[in-house]
């Protein structure tokens, strides 16, 4: 029997899903390291022998900003292709997905079928992605995952302006020294990134509205968006395991078309 798998090589993650005539029966999470191509075989290997799988009976096709590095694949394939696959799985109903990782954020339009129709990216400022959180946890004095329970704590969210990582801590920094409480200030950081994603959208946001990456995590970031966007916002069950899962599905299409086309060539 053959299995497929999907390694998603992203910025601040590695993620890996393993599938069995299309479902899933193991997955796996790692952080991801200054040795990335070894952080990335390290998981492989593990999954497989968790999930009792020999290498050579795995397909496999890689994502993410480390993709390339991923030796047990046969194929790469980008983010977008994939975590378009991986929410029609999920969520066949969705129209519009917003991705939000550790370096960037993307909202995907999807066709009926999984198929993104458009997308929009931004990768070229932190301020919109999983490490502003990270960053302003640390000044908090807060664990990531803590953030959104201190958000939610607040009564009068800040306002930030600041549209840059780094303006944004120094602005942080004035509004501590100015009383400003933690609370409202998390608060303010939520809805200024989700502000930041609506702009992204540029208005163009179709519902059913899906909400996919590893700060999809943080709790209030869905509420934030909702507020921004004007309109319900789901998360999918693991959603940081969404373009893994979707390479791990084009993986499995792959090789149901490569051995229909060995078939074809025997008979």
């Amino acid at each position: 029997m053959t299995f497929y798998a999907g390694i998603d090589a992203g910025s601040r993650t590695i993620k890996i899903v393993l599938l069995r005539a299309g479902e899933v029966i193991a997955r796996g999470i790692a952080d991801q390291g200054i040795a990335q191509e070894a952080e990335i075989e390290r998981l492989y290997a593990r999954v497989l022998q968790e999930a009792e799988v020999e290498r050579d009976a795995v397909r496999a096709v890689a994502t993410g900003y480390a993709r390339n590095l991923a030796r047990g694949a046969e194929k790469t394939v980008t983010e977008i292709t994939c975590h378009a696959r991986g929410v029609a799985r999920l969520a066949p109903e969705a129209r519009t997905v917003v991705e939000i990782g550790g370096q960037d954020s993307k909202l995907l339009w999807l066709e009926p079928g999984g198929l993104a129709r458009d997308f929009a990216m931004n990768d070229r400022c932190a301020a919109g992605s999983g490490r502003f959180l990270e960053t302003v946890a640390a000044r908090l004095s807060v664990p990531l995952p803590e953030l959104g329970a201190l958000a939610a704590r607040s009564t009068a969210p800040a306002t930030i302006n600041s549209t840059c990582v780094v303006f944004a801590e120094t602005e942080i920094i004035g509004l501590l020294a100015a009383g400003t409480s933690p609370q409202d200030i998390a608060a303010g950081i939520q809805g200024s990134l989700a502000r930041r994603v609506a702009v992204l959208a540029g208005g163009q946001i179709v519902p059913p509205v899906y909400f996919t990456g590893g700060v999809a995590l943080v709790p209030g970031m869905g509420a934030a968006l909702e507020e921004a966007f004007g309109c319900s916002v789901n998360i999918p069950p693991d959603p940081q395991y969404t373009g893994a899962l979707g390479a791990a599905l084009l993986a499995e299409e792959t090789g149901r078309i490569t051995h229909g086309y060995n078939a074809c060539r025997s008979s």
